[in-house]
């Protein structure tokens, strides 16, 4: 949605780095470059996008949100490493741009890799974040600010965020279906519950 809001602002461009294949195609579906970090790094893949360090951007994004949070893998998908898309947003945003971070972050990990990350304490390049001038804004999407707007852009048929359901059960099949979303099986991304059955 983070990115779906970026089209719908007018982002001339949007990047979307992930490694489950249906958010990747839901993100190409609604106009956005689809990055899989997974085949190599995505600070460098999005670069040579545009044009690499001679490019008219220098290589960089304006603008760079972190919608994923403390449970970040490493680019195998499978290892947990809590600092790295924090640290692939500085190295890929341009001097005095902006990062914005609404991805879950807690005071304490009991499940963390490592000791630090268990109470709540991330390392990034703090020198690098500051040298760019970098501008950040974190905690949780205030969604009561927003939702009247978001509201009114559906009705206008400017916004269609249903684009990320992928499927729709009733009650009865809740558990089965969160099991395989939690998998990522049959490409469950999100899934509506119906308390009257499907539709």
């Amino acid at each position: 949605m983070a990115a779906y809001s970026g089209i719908i602002r007018g982002a001339s461009r949007v990047f979307v780095v992930d490694q489950v294949k249906e958010r990747l195609d839901a993100a190409k579906k609604i106009g956005c470059e689809p990055i899989n970090f997974t085949e190599g790094d995505p600070v460098e893949q999005i670069s040579k996008l545009l044009g690499g360090k001679e490019g008219p951007t220098g290589g960089m994004v304006d603008r760079a949100v972190d919608a994923v949070g403390y449970q970040a893998v490493d680019s195998s998908g499978s290892k947990e490493k809590p600092n790295i898309v924090l640290e692939q947003l500085i190295r890929v945003t341009r001097p005095t741009g902006g990062l914005g971070i609404p991805g879950l972050y807690v005071p304490s990990d009991p499940g963390a890799p490592d000791e630090q990350s268990g109470m709540g304490q991330i390392l990034i390049p703090f020198g690098k974040l500051f040298e760019k001038g970098l501008h950040l804004g974190t905690g949780q999407c205030n969604v009561k600010a927003y939702n009247r707007y978001l509201r009114d852009l559906i009705i206008s048929g400017r916004a269609k965020p249903s684009f990320v359901v992928s499927h729709e059960v009733g009650m009865d099949d809740a558990v089965e279906a969160y099991d395989k979303f939690d998998r990522r099986v049959d490409g469950y991304t999100k899934v509506l519950l119906h308390p009257n059955g499907p539709l």
